[in-house]
């Protein structure tokens, strides 16, 4: 594993814009950074797909026990949600995919840092921008990632699981450019999977007494919805979620992994596991350095840096996890975003940032392997 510094294309603007990655000097800075590259060995690679394949398969371990168990308290979900939450697991609704940030330094086992279960972003970059990239710039070469194919592949088993749907809605909050163009990446592999689909803003959806509906009054019988579980359960309209009238994709379920609770019930379950961070409800269930953050943060936001005997904020919003510091290569912290389509490991985009704690701003970086 390494940084390589490259030439840009003369003309990366035009073409990634083309891609629809249109976002990427937001307020001036550079997101998309073909200044630079990492590159893998095929060995490393493996390893970070096995660890990826491994957390999801403990994670669903985890939600099976969490229903069983019947108690979502402590991931701060509303207890009259807890029998939708639990339903919605108990028959398997079909889920499409999410992104775990791994921290890995070409030796040691990749360690998770948080799972992105619900409403993970920088995909289009991911999937098809630094594809086009490899293509270009390293021909010969290989990239760790089949996202596109993988999601076409996974919208048409999702028509599958749902023959009586006749389209899927696509929501979000449109005035986000990352968030919509997100949205119109996964509407188009969703018709490429053979679906028809619609879009409209969050702020569009009605409730008629008996369903969910657009603005013409059509039924919303699936919604995509790039906005969080958590939000959507304490809208106006959040109690009647329970009608259980919608197919949701993420399912109601995904909501037990889609916040940071998840981090110290896992090390709870799986003490010890090589691809796991030690991780605690209090402050002093970590010894040493730790990372505080928020059970419902996003994007780095309100993470703090705590060094040994420093004490934390406190308060049942907060999780403990050891720190584990992210890879230094040329000044820049280097994280992994490994994708997980339809249950498997998929691909992955990698991020930098000079600060330690990677953030909305930090940039995205192709990668390659030999």
């Amino acid at each position: 594993m390494r940084r390589e510094m490259l030439p840009p294309r003369s003309d990366w603007r035009q073409k990634v814009e083309a891609l629809g990655l249109d976002f990427h000097t937001p307020g001036g800075e550079p997101y998309w950074w073909e200044a630079a590259c990492y590159a893998f060995s095929a060995g490393e690679i493996d390893l970070i797909e096995d660890a990826t394949d491994a957390l999801h398969q403990l994670c669903l371990e985890a939600v099976d026990r969490l229903v069983a168990a019947g108690d979502f308290g402590r991931q701060h979900i509303p207890e009259p949600f807890w029998s939708w939450v639990a339903a919605s697991w108990r028959r398997r609704d079909p889920d499409l995919y999410g992104r775990f940030d791994l921290v890995f330094d070409g030796s040691s086992p990749p360690k998770m840092l948080e799972y992105n279960a619900d409403t993970p972003t920088a995909l289009l970059e991911a999937a098809v921008v630094q594809w086009y990239w490899l293509e270009e710039v390293k021909p010969g070469c290989d990239q760790f990632n089949s996202i596109h194919e993988k999601l076409i592949s996974a919208w048409a088993e999702q028509r599958r699981l749902h023959p009586q749907t006749s389209r899927v809605d696509f929501t979000g909050v449109f005035d986000e450019p990352e968030d919509l163009r997100t949205l119109e990446y996964m509407r188009d592999v969703c018709g490429q999977g053979g679906w028809p689909t619609a879009q409209l803003d969050i702020s569009q959806i009605g409730w008629n007494g008996r369903c969910f509906t657009d603005l013409a009054e059509h039924t919303i019988e699936a919604l995509f919805k790039l906005y969080p579980w958590e939000w959507m359960l304490r809208e106006n309209f959040g109690e009647h979620l329970r009608a259980d009238c919608t197919a949701f994709i993420e399912p109601p379920w995904k909501m037990l992994l889609s916040n940071k609770a998840i981090l110290p019930i896992l090390w709870e379950m799986f003490p010890e596991h090589p691809n796991l961070l030690p991780a605690s409800f209090q402050r002093d269930g970590i010894r040493g350095p730790c990372v505080e953050k928020p059970v419902h943060g996003r994007e780095g936001a309100e993470v703090r840096l705590l060094g040994a005997g420093e004490a934390g904020l406190g308060g049942n919003d907060r999780i403990y996890q050891a720190k584990c510091p992210l890879p230094v290569f040329d000044g820049m912290h280097a994280l992994i975003g490994s994708w997980v389509i339809d249950g498997k490991a998929a691909g992955m985009g990698m991020r930098e940032d000079r600060a330690q704690v990677t953030t909305n701003t930090s940039r995205f970086v192709p990668h390659y392997f030999r």
